[in-house]
């Protein structure tokens, strides 16, 4: 999707550890949140920046008051799977261990503010 960031109405918001810019109509993946449901409902509060078009934006200290960001959980997937592979040479030492990080996809519906 190509978007224009400058006529756009987007937010920067803070999940877990993480921030995130979206703006309506974006698909984001989150770190799993196995308490919510595929159809569920989900809102963020914590909103670090909110911009209504060109030349208009509010940074918050550390949130922007009454600004939320509601979305709609879309699924729970698997991220790509990531190999660590250890060995030493000539020591018939190896070890390999693959991992999949569990994210939670949500489509951003509003953003208000």
């Amino acid at each position: 999707r190509v978007c224009d960031w400058s006529q756009a109405m987007y937010a920067v918001i803070k999940e877990g550890s993480k921030e995130y810019r979206v703006a309506e109509g974006d698909v984001v993946e989150i770190d799993l949140q196995s308490n919510l449901n595929p159809g569920d409902e989900v809102e963020f509060g914590r909103v670090l920046l909110l911009s209504k078009g060109e030349g208009d934006v509010s940074v918050g200290t550390p949130d922007v008051e009454g600004a939320k960001v509601t979305a709609t959980v879309e699924a729970h997937v698997k991220g790509p799977k990531v190999v660590a592979y250890k060995y030493k040479r000539r020591q018939g030492y190896h070890r390999k261990k693959g991992h999949r990080q569990q994210y939670t996809r949500v489509r951003v519906t509003e953003i208000s503010g």
